[in-house]
């Protein structure tokens, strides 16, 4: 999705707007990546955190380009609907790790 927004800017916006969305994007994935490597649940969770903060970032600029015409309301809608379910997904699993290690703490 982000790549197909990036071929869809103006020349001179695929460096400033689209390396953000490309970053923010993918800044949402590694970050994911990240905390799942890490040992303990609540480091996991910051990381997660993380990557919910990166999936806002995307979608404000998303929101940019739409006020500056250079994407559709479909693109932005689509982008917004994307973030979405990843943001939720992210909320349950930021849930989970927090009582898996209340859990863990009481044992």
């Amino acid at each position: 999705m982000a790549k197909t927004i990036c071929k869809a800017l103006p020349k001179e916006e695929r460096f400033r707007l689209g390396d953000q969305i490309l970053r923010a994007a993918r800044s949402s994935t590694a970050n994911i990546a990240e905390g799942y490597g890490r040992f303990h649940y609540l480091d996991n969770a910051k990381f997660c955190s993380n990557a919910r903060g990166s999936c806002w970032e995307m979608v404000d600029h998303l929101i940019t380009a739409h006020d500056e015409e250079i994407i559709t309301s479909e693109l932005l809608e689509q982008g917004r609907a994307l973030a979405a379910t990843a943001i939720a997904l992210l909320n349950g699993y930021i849930s989970y790790l927090r009582r898996a290690s209340r859990e863990r703490d009481t044992q």
